[in-house]
Formats: structure tokens, C-alpha cells, sequence
């Protein structure tokens, strides 16, 4: 799966560097089989996704599960490959927050 690995979170339009980055480097990590997680500021998850076709390239969409600041949070979100070492998408809260993504391939 062109997605799996673990991916540096690098730009968010919903909060600035010093948040998103705050408790460790940013990042979602996924698996060959489309599970992984992920963390930025004080929001971690489970990720359970699938490959989407899509116009024009295909793109990985997931839901997740897990907590922001220990409150249990859960969304959905997709990632499609912007090049082989950079993914863009979105990360959404369920009935809250939706925020874009930029990430590099570690």
C-alpha cells in the first residue's frame, strides 16, 4: 500500500506548529493492511482505513477513534500522495474541529 509508513505532519490549517507539535513530533503511521495511528497535540487515535478510488488519483479514507485531552474523541479523514514523500488531506472530529494536513514520508 503506497501509504503505509510513518509521516511527519509538518502543516495544519486548524492550529500552528507550537500545538500540533507540542507533545511530540506530529505524525500517523499506517500499516499495509490500512490500520495505524496518529498523534498531534494532545489528540491521539486509532485509524482504520481502506484504499477509495478516486478522480483523478485514489486517496485512503478512515475513521478513528481516541482522545483529546483524555476525552474521548472520535472523526473520520482521507490522505491522498501529493508526490511518493508527501501526503496531503484532512482530519475532522466528529461534529467538531476539521483541519487540513501536509505530512513527509519519514
Amino acid at each position: 500500500m503506497k501509504f503505509a509508513g510513518t509521516w511527519h505532519i509538518y502543516e495544519m490549517d486548524q492550529w500552528e506548529e507550537e500545538y500540533f507539535n507540542m507533545e511530540t513530533q506530529a505524525f500517523i503511521t499506517l500499516d499495509e493492511l490500512g490500520a495505524g495511528e496518529f498523534q498531534f497535540g494532545l489528540v491521539s487515535g486509532q485509524i482504520d482505513g481502506f484504499l477509495a478510488p478516486s478522480v483523478p488519483n485514489e486517496r485512503f479514507e478512515f475513521t478513528w477513534e481516541g482522545s483529546d485531552e483524555s476525552d474521548l474523541a472520535a472523526g473520520n479523514g482521507w490522505l491522498a500522495l501529493k508526490d511518493a514523500d508527501t501526503i496531503q488531506g484532512v482530519i475532522a472530529f466528529d461534529y467538531g474541529d476539521r483541519s487540513t494536513l501536509l505530512a513527509k514520508r519519514v
